[in-house]
């Protein structure tokens, strides 16, 4: 086993839009230590004006994502020893967002896609109406669950190398929220998603490198359900409902 180093030198992004900055901080390594840890500890023993984000501390929010050796990652459940090169990290928020302060990154951009992707529950039946049973056992409804543990971490947008030169590319995570709107029975807005997602934002600017699955901290596939998508609005067009 190697051992562990008495201390890190953490390269941090500092400064906001425009202005830009690395500042390199020496912090004491210790066994089991995470990246929020380290961040941390620079932020109550360093540096008080350091902005980052994080809440839970146990990989349920993501709000606590950044970019860490230039990769995407929940920085509370990555453990310093499997990331470090060396004694060495670098530390970023998240890339293809706007950056507030430091390591705090604009989500905005982000949510305001999912609005775009019409990906948010549209109704179907009213609240004296029956509801459709929900059961595994039908397709589609396994096909919507393969997407509901996404957590809005905005790690494969990060990821997303299509995002990064196409910042109107809707994204993964807008794009496999809509998929499983689309397999939802109860669900009513099917027509109003196809059509949002095959415009030139949309499913078919994918292409297909996997980054999105490669590092959701989930193991979830938008690539498979951009795929997904990709079908069915080519089959909406050859239906004749609108163009793919």
């Amino acid at each position: 086993m190697t051992a562990t180093p008495s201390k890190l030198t953490v390269t941090v992004q500092r400064g906001s839009e425009g202005a830009i900055r690395q500042e390199v901080f020496d912090v004491p390594a210790y066994e089991n230590q995470t990246v929020l840890d380290v961040v941390t500890w620079i932020q109550q023993m360093a540096d008080p004006t350091l902005s980052y984000r994080f809440a839970c501390r146990v990989g349920m929010c993501g709000s606590c994502a950044m970019m860490v050796n230039g990769v995407p990652r929940w920085t509370c459940r990555t453990h310093v020893n499997k990331v470090a090169a060396d004694g060495q990290l670098a530390i970023a928020p998240l890339r293809n967002l706007p950056v507030i302060k430091d390591l705090a990154a604009d989500m905005d951009p982000f949510f305001d896609k999912w609005v775009a992707a019409e990906a948010r529950h549209h109704p179907s039946a009213g609240r004296s109406d029956d509801f459709d049973p929900v059961t595994s056992r039908e397709p589609a409804r396994a096909e919507a669950d393969l997407g509901i543990e996404c957590i809005n971490c905005g790690i494969c947008y990060a990821a997303c190398d299509t995002v990064a030169g196409n910042p109107d590319y809707l994204g993964p995570a807008a794009l496999q929220r809509a998929w499983t709107l689309l397999n939802d029975s109860r669900d009513g807005g099917r027509d109003g998603i196809l059509a949002a997602v095959s415009g030139k934002k949309g499913c078919h600017n994918c292409h297909s490198m996997g980054s999105c699955a490669q590092y959701c901290p989930n193991d979830l596939n938008p690539m498979r359900a951009i795929a997904g998508l990709k079908r069915e609005t080519v089959r909406a067009a050859w239906g004749g409902k609108r163009d793919a």
